[in-house]
């Protein structure tokens, strides 16, 4: 019954969303209370939930404050320089757009954050997106795609969780799955520009003023909201623009113009723009690599280096009281949202996990495993992750289920370390999980339904872990 009504709330909670039924917000509450009715255990409801919220605060106060700290580093111009970069390569192109998101994307993800990933990338890439009339769920979708692919990372948390739960070394699991890997962020720039190839035939390109005299100048000015000519490459006469007005519709949602939308967020890389640092770029530089060594190195817990952080930046660029007032209600925005979405996730989990519906679920995929699959557990398992890392938090699945998994295979000969490397190749799919808070900030940021996210990255998600698992098999990795 519990793994029925499982399935059941999940199924519920995502064709609500998709279908723009509901709000994520009122989504992950409601819903997941519903059927603890449903299950018998209402009366437990407030302590699920207070045993959720407990679990998921940390997160929390984590996202609040790396949004105001990165907001902050963004707002003084640290990450100006790599946007241009990003922005010389681009030229404007729609292919080579979609392209550079996902090359930036792949860069960041270095630091084994995905909030601190998605909110660069989007922050980067958003006016850009906006200014030449792109897909914004092209860029959420390749976004966090490149960041799955790269959250195995041993510093990322999963790998982590798989060589805790099995107790084995983690870089025995990670090393020999950098091959696989690797092709599976190759599919991911592929993608990429298979993408971009179809957004430049829908939207055409650009021609900015003056671009043979001064290339870079033009693509900052594109950035901020200034003048630029369309020049169509493909046939337009019926072509459409999403997201022309910021909600990040899906492809096909709203009718093209030769006058380029303006709106708000276009003044990401105005080089006047008066809350730039250019005498303290150096100290925020160095202000930036010391947090993010110290996430590394876990010399502090997470959410308390971004608060430290966050307090340090803003009384160093912004001494005066009112300044520091303005910064934090220019981010408020993007801190309730994230932090309201993320509390009720708690809702979501705490039920899950409270009434035993997820416990109930594994086991009987687990169980539904046919006896002569016993020998090939490691691809039964690298299968398995795309649904369970999907529908579960990466704890979930690596200290409740991979234990069972790799159980299962030691009866039938097949190795630990096996199971493990296995256990990785879901991580595509899984960074646009709803049980996921990061992507929460990357939608909110960009100012995508995440329905519209959901509906167009999984099957590219789903996909790219599918090539990661065949290349593992192929190498004879997995």
């Amino acid at each position: 019954m519990l793994t029925f009504l499982g399935f059941a709330m999940i199924a519920t909670f995502l064709v609500l969303i998709m279908l723009k039924k509901m709000s994520p917000i009122a989504a992950l509450v409601l819903i997941p209370a519903l059927f603890c009715v449903f299950a018998g255990k209402g009366a437990h409801l407030g302590d699920y939930v207070i045993d959720g919220v407990g679990k998921l605060a940390p997160t929390a106060a984590m996202l609040m404050f790396a949004i105001v700290y990165f907001g902050v580093m963004i707002d003084v111009g640290l990450f100006d320089p790599i946007v241009r970069g990003i922005l010389r390569f681009c030229k404007a192109d729609p292919m080579r757009v979609v392209v550079g998101t996902a090359v930036l994307a792949a860069i960041v993800s270095l630091d084994g954050d995905g909030s601190t990933t998605f909110m660069i990338t989007v922050s980067a890439m958003y006016p850009l997106y906006k200014r030449l009339g792109l897909s914004l769920v092209v860029m959420t979708g390749v976004a966090a795609t490149a960041n799955g692919v790269m959250n195995t990372l041993p510093w990322g948390g999963p790998t982590a969780r798989a060589a805790t739960a099995l107790k084995l070394d983690a870089a025995d699991i990670f090393v020999p799955m950098i091959p696989a890997l690797a092709v599976g962020l190759l599919c991911v720039f592929v993608l990429a520009y298979v993408l971009g190839l179809r957004e430049r035939r829908r939207v055409g390109s650009l021609v900015m003023p003056g671009e043979a005299e001064a290339e870079e100048e033009s693509l900052v000015t594109v950035g901020s909201g200034g003048p630029a000519d369309r020049t169509d490459t493909g046939a337009r006469a019926n072509a459409k623009a999403p997201g022309s007005g910021g909600s990040g519709s899906a492809p096909g949602a709203g009718p093209a113009s030769d006058t380029l939308p303006e709106g708000d967020g276009f003044q990401g890389l105005d080089p006047d723009r008066p809350t730039l640092r250019p005498r303290l770029y150096w100290f925020n530089a160095a202000l930036t690599v010391a947090l993010l060594t110290a996430m590394i190195m876990e010399l502090l817990p997470i959410p308390v280096l971004f608060l430290l952080g966050a307090a340090l930046a803003l009384t160093v660029n912004f001494p005066h009281m009112p300044d520091q007032k303005a910064r934090i209600a220019a981010h408020a925005d993007n801190v309730l949202n994230v932090a309201g979405m993320v509390f009720a996730a708690a809702v979501f989990t705490g039920v899950l996990s409270g009434t035993g519906m997820v416990k109930h679920m594994a086991d009987w995929l687990v169980g539904a495993v046919p006896e002569g699959m016993g020998p090939h557990m490691a691809l039964v398992t690298g299968l398995l992750s795309l649904p369970l890392t999907y529908f579960m938090s990466n704890d979930g699945f690596y200290f409740g289920v991979l234990p069972v998994l790799a159980e299962a295979g030691a009866a039938h000969g097949v190795s630990s370390l096996e199971i493990a490397r296995a256990s990785l190749v879901g991580q595509a799919l899984h960074m646009s999980s709803p049980l996921v808070p990061a992507v929460y900030v990357l939608v909110g940021m960009a100012r995508v339904e995440f329905g519209d996210h959901t509906r167009f990255t999984v099957k590219w998600a789903a996909l790219t872990s599918l090539v990661v698992l065949a290349a593992g098999m192929l190498f004879g990795i997995i």
